[in-house]
């Protein structure tokens, strides 16, 4: 009976550290992101490596809205709910020191220079905390079946001439149409500001901090500059009636929207919708878009375009062999030139690796586009700023036009002064 006993306890035993040893060769990581085009191409080359290798990717999906505040919380209490998360530009500076450096992700050596820049990822020790997905910029999309290239604008007031003609002939219900609320502002208040050598802070361009502190933060709200660009979309909106009324609260989703549904001529929008664009189950429009430059102001002559990147990250909080797999992982997406070209041809981003930028460009005449017009650009924007306070400058810009924008014309430039103080007290 004894023996039975000892037995059973041994068995037993066995039996729990056979399970226990099962648990621990079972590998996952969990992928905090956005569902958007990009993002889930990328996560298509993620599960590939996974099946390969015997990990599981488990996607937790957040919505835009809510996607900083809930990563910003996760990070600071040090949970480990999260191995990779969506990384970005916009607030780049407000995690740099909440994550694990990716300096050693060897491929990161194949990332763009210049969207990888230290004044963008690094963190105080300098060490860079990104991992490129891909580039994400916008450009002008025009009908290519409504408009020639060479008619298509390139000024602001072509833009305004191009789209009531296209109105009173018929073709479309809008001339343009863009995003305009928070978080969406790139979309018609950033490029075209941009267009007219203005900006959200002074100097125009400057996105080194030491620079920007020494300037005062100086809000642009009351330079003529950022009057012209808000007069400019009052009139779009209101005067010439190119575009619709409620614009002002439009996100980058409402706006595409009517795109896709056919009833505008020209849009900015990042690139990764070219998929979409051309999608014929989203879109009625497929086959008829292209794209172009933007159009300037007049205070402005060189083509420019803005340049970021789209990239993920590594909380600082997860333990040790976690970190080492999520590296694993992200390096090896960065070398996987089949899953890369897929990316690129399904949204019309161009892939993080920049080896593969060429052969895509040599077969595909809207990367070629993107290389000459924003890629081999001289003449770039930097889309955000780069200090942890950037989200809530943003905001104070946002609601300081979308307030003089819904007013009177004649109160534009009050309604600017006023706002002015909060923008740069926001940076401070």
């Amino acid at each position: 009976m004894q023996g039975l006993a000892r037995w059973f306890v041994a068995a037993t035993a066995a039996l729990v550290a056979a399970t226990g040893s099962a648990a621990a060769q079972v590998k996952e990581l969990r992928i905090g992101y956005q569902p958007s085009p990009i993002q889930d191409a990328s996560i298509a080359m993620f599960e590939a490596w996974g099946a390969k290798n015997g990990v599981k990717i488990v996607k937790v999906p957040n919505s835009y809205g809510v996607y900083v505040e809930k990563m910003t919380a996760s990070l600071t209490s040090n949970s480990d709910q999260y191995d990779v998360i969506w990384h970005n530009d916009d607030w780049g500076q407000t995690w740099a020191h909440l994550l694990e450096p990716t300096d050693d992700v060897e491929a990161n050596k194949f990332g763009s220079k210049w969207s990888m820049s230290p004044i963008v990822f690094a963190n105080a020790q300098g060490q860079n905390t990104v991992v490129p997905m891909g580039q994400t910029f916008s450009v002008f999309f025009y009908r290519s079946d409504l408009v020639k290239p060479e008619e298509v604008p390139k000024t602001l007031d072509e833009l305004v001439t191009m789209s009531k003609k296209l109105q009173a002939d018929g073709k479309v219900k809008f001339g343009y149409v863009g995003g305009m609320s928070m978080n969406h502002s790139w979309f018609s208040w950033f490029w075209s500001m941009w267009a007219n050598n203005c900006d959200v802070l002074l100097p125009a361009y400057e996105r080194d901090n030491k620079k920007l502190a020494e300037a005062g933060w100086k809000s642009s709200l009351t330079d003529p500059c950022m009057q012209k660009t808000v007069e400019y979309w009052w009139d779009a909106i209101n005067t010439h009636k190119i575009s619709p009324r409620g614009m002002p609260a439009y996100d980058r989703n409402e706006a595409n929207a009517i795109f896709m549904a056919g009833d505008a001529a020209f849009t900015v929008a990042d690139t990764l919708w070219w998929g979409t664009f051309n999608d014929p189950n989203k879109s009625k429009i497929v086959g008829k878009v292209a794209a172009a430059r933007f159009p300037l102001g007049p205070d402005r002559k060189k083509p420019f375009g803005w340049d970021d990147i789209w990239g993920w990250a590594i909380p600082k909080s997860i333990p040790e062999e976690r970190k080492k797999l999520a590296k694993q992982m992200l390096n090896a997406m960065m070398l996987d030139e089949e899953g890369q070209t897929k990316l690129f041809k399904s949204t019309g981003a161009p892939p993080p690796n920049t080896t593969f930028w060429p052969k895509i460009a040599e077969q595909d005449a809207f990367m070629k586009l993107l290389k000459e017009a924003v890629l081999d650009s001289p003449d770039k924007v930097r889309g955000a700023y780069y200090f942890p306070q950037w989200p809530a400058v943003h905001k104070a810009f946002n609601d300081a036009v979308t307030k003089a924008v819904t007013g009177k014309r004649e109160d534009i430039a009050k309604v600017l002064a006023e706002n002015a103080p909060l923008v740069s007290k926001a940076a401070q």
